[in-house]
């Protein structure tokens, strides 16, 4: 298993926990440049469809984030529409991918989406 650190670990746990606060199928957590964090889970109401990611994105930058850092997406997919989010506003931040226990499977660590994968 890839070892994250300290900071990207926080952000396992509260992407865990936004899944599990909304019974969702996936949750995301998003560190920006200042060090503030941002979790969300998936929106899935007729009039509003968001993965987790695009929740977790809407939520920084709607609180004045100018940047990120990281972000984890817990049972999400490397094909997530938030990774766009992600990259317009940071193209270098890093974005792990991890299964609902936590256990990361894949990071896309610079704008070129590098996959670095467990194996």
């Amino acid at each position: 298993m890839t070892e994250l650190d300290a900071e990207d670990g926080k952000l396992v746990t509260l992407a865990r926990g936004a899944m599990g606060r909304t019974g969702g199928g996936s949750g995301a957590a998003i560190r920006d440049t200042d060090g503030r964090t941002y979790a969300a889970g998936e929106v899935d109401l007729r009039a509003l469809r968001l993965t987790a990611l695009q929740a977790a994105v809407a939520a920084a930058v709607s609180s004045g984030a100018e940047g990120f850092e990281a972000a984890v997406v817990v049972a999400g997919r490397l094909s997530d529409p938030g990774i766009g989010a992600v990259r317009e506003v940071s193209p270098r931040a890093r974005l792990v991918f991890t299964d609902k226990a936590g256990a990361v499977f894949d990071i896309l660590d610079d704008a070129a989406d590098t996959v670095v994968q467990d194996g």
